[in-house]
C-alpha cells in the first residue's frame, strides 16, 4: 500500500508540473496514460515533456529486439496541432501491475504489445470498443478467458496471447477475425476442440497452440489455410491421426508435432516437399521411413524421434545428406549405419534404436553421431555387444555423485561430485565419466545458440553447497545418465535442481514454466516436474530421492521434455529438462573385508601352506625325492653308454604296461614285453616299491650288464627314472638266454 501510496503521489506531482507542458495530445489521452502507467507500475514516463515527442522516456531509441520501448503518435490533424496515441510497445520491462482498462480511452489505439513482463489480470472488457491491429500479451500472468468480444478486432492481424494462465475453451467468434495472419496461444491451460468456425482463417500464416489441454482429433480444416507458414501442435492435446489435407499447404514452411496419440502409420506429406523443419516426435508412427521423404531436399532439421518406425534406413535416404540436425531417436529401427552417416558432418541421433556397427572400436559416439543403444559384432559372429555393456569397468562401485554442467564439488559432508563440464560436442552427444557416462539428444528451436547445454547462474546463489546449483546441464529434448559399473542392490537415487534461468524479479514471480518429465530405470518418477513450483521460487533447490534397483550394474536416468511449458520466457528457446547434480548412494551394506575375515583368510592360507610343507617332508623323509635325485646323480657319475627313456616312450611301448605284454614277474618286479616307435623289440624290467633290491643293487646291475659283452647275453638299452618309477629296458630275446640273463639259473 506504501509503495502504492507513492507512486499515486510521484503521478500528482507530475500532472502540476503538466499543467504548463504544451502537448499535441488531448487532455484526455493524458490522463489516460496516467492511469496506465499507475495500472502497469511504469514510473520512468515523463510528463513534463510531450509523449509524442519521441523524447527518450516515451521511445527507447535503438532497443534491443524483445526490449522494445516506445509509445508512438499518430492520425495527427493536417496542421499536426493534435495527435492520437496509436501504439504502445513495452516489451520486457520488468512491469509488474495489472492490465489497465484505461487502454480504452485511447480511442485510436491500434497496437498493444506488452510482451514479457509479470502483468497480471484478466483481459478487460472495455478494449472491446479499441480499433486493434496488433495485440500481444505474451509472456505475462494474464488469467480467465479470452473474450468472445475479440472475434469483433475485423481488422486484427496479429493476436499473441501465448505464455500466459488462460484457460477454458476458444470461443467460435475468433473464427470471423479472416484478417488474422499470427494467432499464438502456446502455452495456456486451454480446453475443449477447436470451433469449426476456424475454417475460416483462410489468410493465417502462423498458428501456434503447443502446450494446452485442447481434445479431440486434428481438424481436417487446416487443410484450407493455404497461407499457412508454421504449424505447431507440439503436446497441444489434440489427437491423431495427423490429416493427410497437410500436404496442400504449399507454403508450409515449419511443421512441429508431438506427443499424440491415435496415430499410425507415416503421415502422407507428399507435396509440402519445401518443408525446412520437419518434427513428427513421439506421435505413434510405425511402419518404414517412406521413400518420398527423399524428395524433402530442403530440410533442415528433421525430428522422427521416439516414434515405432522400423526397418533399415533406405541409401536413397542419402538425400537428406544436407539436413543439419537428424533425430531418429527411440525407434525400432535396424540394419547397418549408412557410411555417409558416420562420415558426414551433420549431427545425427540414432540411439535408442536396433542397428547394429561392424568396426573394431566399440564406442556409442561416431564423429557427430549419437549411436547409443546400437550393438557391435565382429567377423559375422552372431553375438552382439550393446555399446554401453562394451565399456570395460576398471572395477565395481556402489556411488555416483556428479555435478551436472559444472567442475569437481566437495560438498560440506565431503562427498564430491565429479566434474560434467563438457558443453561442446554438438547437438547430438554421448560421453562417458568415470563410471558414468551422459548422452544428450535435441537442439534448441528458435534460439540462436541451440548448441548451448550448459547455464550457469547471474546471481550469488545462498543455498547449501550453491556450488552444486550454479551450473546445470539442460537438454531440448532428452537427457540420460547412466550408472556404470556399479554393484548390483537397492539405491537411493538423488536429484538436485534450482531453476537460475527462468527467475523471479524482485519477489513478483516469473510466468515461465519449466515442466519435463524423469523416469529412472525406465519408470516414470516424475509427470509434468516444474522446479520452480516445487522449489517454491527461481535460484532455489530442490531435492528429489527415490530408491532404485540395480541389475546388470546399471543404472538409467533419464529427463525427457513432452513439449509442455514455455519456451520464450525469459527468452525464445528457453524450455526442457535442467538438472544441478546427481547423487547415488547404496541402500544396502556393500560386503567389507572386517579384520575378523582378514585374520580368518591368513589362519587358512598359513595352515593350508603349513599342512603342505608338512606332506613335502613326509614325502621326503620317505625317500622319495631322495632316491630319485640320487639315483640321477649316480648315473651321471657311471657315464654309461645306456640310453635315455621317458616314461611316455615305456607306456606307449607296453601299452601302458598290458597284463597281456607281461612275461615274468619276481620279487623285484615284473618284466614286459614292448614295442619302440621304431619298431625295435624291448624287454622292460620295472622295479617294485616292494623290491629288496635297492638303489646300489639296481645300479650294479646296470653297470654289470652294460660292461659284458656276450653273444648269448641279453643287451642293456638304457633305463628311465622318472616320477616314482625305476625302469630297465633290454633287447628281447625269445630262447633261454633272456631268460637266464633276467631271472637267472
Amino acid at each position: 500500500m506504501v509503495k502504492h501510496c507513492g507512486v499515486f503521489l510521484l503521478f500528482l506531482a507530475i500532472g502540476f508540473v503538466f499543467q504548463s507542458v504544451k502537448t499535441r495530445l488531448p487532455p484526455e489521452e493524458i490522463e489516460a496514460l496516467k492511469s496506465i502507467a499507475m495500472a502497469l507500475n511504469k514510473t520512468n514516463w515523463d510528463f513534463s515533456v510531450d509523449p509524442c515527442s519521441q523524447e527518450l522516456s516515451w521511445v527507447t531509441p535503438n532497443a534491443l529486439v524483445g526490449f522494445e520501448n516506445s509509445v508512438w503518435c499518430n492520425n495527427c490533424s493536417d496542421d499536426g496541432s493534435v495527435c492520437h496515441v496509436t501504439s504502445i510497445v513495452l516489451k520486457s520491462q520488468n512491469l509488474v501491475g495489472r492490465l489497465p482498462p484505461e487502454m480504452a480511452k485511447l480511442p485510436f489505439l491500434q497496437e498493444i504489445d506488452l510482451t514479457r513482463n509479470y502483468i497480471y489480470g484478466s483481459i478487460p472488457k472495455e478494449w472491446a470498443v479499441l480499433p486493434l491491429v496488433n495485440f500481444s500479451l505474451l509472456g505475462n500472468r494474464i488469467s480467465g478467458q479470452i473474450p468472445s468480444w475479440i472475434g469483433n478486432f475485423t481488422n486484427l492481424r496479429n493476436l499473441v496471447l501465448e505464455e500466459n494462465q488462460l484457460m477454458g475453451s476458444l470461443p467460435e467468434q475468433l473464427g470471423h477475425l479472416n484478417s488474422l495472419e499470427l494467432f499464438q496461444l502456446s502455452s495456456n491451460f486451454l480446453s475443449g476442440e477447436l470451433p469449426d468456425t476456424f475454417t475460416n482463417l483462410t489468410n493465417l500464416k502462423y498458428f501456434l497452440i503447443r502446450s494446452n489441454n485442447f481434445n479431440g482429433k486434428i481438424p481436417q480444416f487446416i487443410q484450407n489455410w493455404t497461407q499457412l507458414l508454421r504449424l505447431d501442435l507440439q503436446a497441444s492435446g489434440l489427437q491423431g491421426p495427423i490429416p493427410s489435407g497437410i500436404s496442400r499447404l504449399k507454403k508450409l514452411d515449419d511443421l512441429r508435432i508431438s506427443d499424440i496419440v491415435g496415430n499410425s502409420g507415416f503421415p502422407q506429406l507428399q507435396g509440402i516437399e519445401q518443408l525446412q523443419y520437419l518434427t513428427l516426435r513421439n506421435c505413434g508412427i510405425s511402419g518404414v521411413i517412406p521413400k518420398f521423404m527423399d524428395n524433402f531436399v530442403n530440410l533442415k532439421r528433421l525430428d522422427l524421434s521416439f516414434n515405432k518406425l522400423s526397418g533399415n534406413i533406405s541409401t536413397t535416404f542419402q538425400s537428406l545428406l544436407h539436413t543439419n540436425v537428424m533425430f531418429l531417436t527411440g525407434n525400432n529401427l535396424s540394419g547397418s549405419v549408412p557410411d555417409w552417416m558416420l562420415l558426414g558432418k551433420n549431427n545425427i541421433d540414432l540411439s535408442y534404436n536396433n542397428f547394429t556397427l561392424n568396426f573394431q572400436d566399440q564406442t556409442c559416439q561416431v564423429g557427430k553421431v549419437n549411436l547409443l543403444g546400437s550393438s557391435y559384432s565382429f567377423h559375422n559372429m552372431t553375438e552382439r555387444v550393446p555399446c554401453l555393456e562394451a565399456i570395460p569397468c576398471a572395477g565395481y562401485q556402489r556411488s555416483l555423485n556428479i555435478n551436472c554442467g559444472g567442475d569437481q564439488v566437495t560438498t560440506d559432508d565431503n562427498l564430491i561430485y565429479e566434474s560434467d563440464n563438457d558443453g561442446s560436442d554438438g547437438v547430438s552427444t554421448f560421453r562417458v565419466g568415470t563410471n558414468w557416462a551422459v548422452s544428450s539428444t535435441g537442439a534448441f528451436l528458435d534460439l540462436s545458440d541451440n548448441n548451448n547445454f550448459i547455464t550457469t547462474t547471474r546471481q550469488n546463489l545462498s543455498m547449501p553447497d550453491s556450488e552444486l546449483y550454479a551450473n546445470a546441464r539442460i537438454s531440448p529434448l532428452s537427457l540420460s545418465y547412466y550408472g556404470l559399473c556399479l554393484l548390483n542392490g537397492n539405491y537411493s537415487v538423488k536429484l538436485h535442481f534450482a531453476e537460475i534461468i527462468i527467475t523471479d524479479y524482485n519477489g513478483y514471480i516469473s510466468p515461465g514454466r519449466r515442466i519435463f518429465d524423469v523416469y529412472i530405470q525406465g519408470e516414470l518418477v516424475l509427470k509434468d516436474f516444474n522446479i520452480k513450483v516445487e522449489a517454491n521460487g527461481s535460484e532455489k533447490a530442490v531435492v528429489k530421492k527415490f530408491n532404485a534397483i540395480v541389475t546388470k550394474n546399471k543404472l538409467e536416468i533419464r529427463f525427457y521434455w513432452a513439449g509442455k511449458g514455455t519456451t520464450n520466457i525469459p527468452i525464445s528457446g528457453t524450455y526442457g529438462p535442467l538438472v544441478s547434480a546427481i547423487s547415488v548412494a547404496p541402500n544396502f551394506k556393500p560386503p567389507r573385508k572386517s579384520r575378523k575375515h582378514v585374520i580368518l583368510v591368513v589362519g587358512i592360507l598359513v595352515s593350508a601352506l603349513c599342512l603342505i610343507i608338512l606332506l613335502l617332508y613326509a614325502i621326503w623323509k620317505k625317500g622319495y625325492f631322495r632316491r630319485r635325485d640320487s639315483i640321477r646323480q649316480d648315473l651321471r657319475r657311471l657315464e654309461l653308454q645306456t640310453g635315455s627313456f621317458s616314461l611316455r616312450q615305456i607306456q606307449d611301448a607296453t601299452n601302458n604296461f598290458s597284463a597281456s605284454n607281461k612275461i615274468g614277474e619276481g620279487g623285484f618286479g615284473s618284466v614286459y614285453r614292448g614295442l619302440l616307435s621304431d619298431g625295435t623289440m624291448i624287454a622292460v624290467k620295472q622295479l617294485s616299491s616292494k623290491s629288496t633290491q635297492g638303489n646300489r643293487e639296481f645300479l650294479n646291475e646296470i653297470g654289470m650288464i652294460s660292461a659284458l659283452q656276450y653273444p648269448n647275453l641279453v643287451r642293456l638299452y638304457g633305463c628311465c627314472v622318472e616320477e616314482n618309477q625305476l625302469l630297465l629296458v633290454y633287447e628281447y630275446l625269445e630262447n633261454n638266454s633272456l631268460a637266464n640273463a633276467l631271472f637267472g639259473k
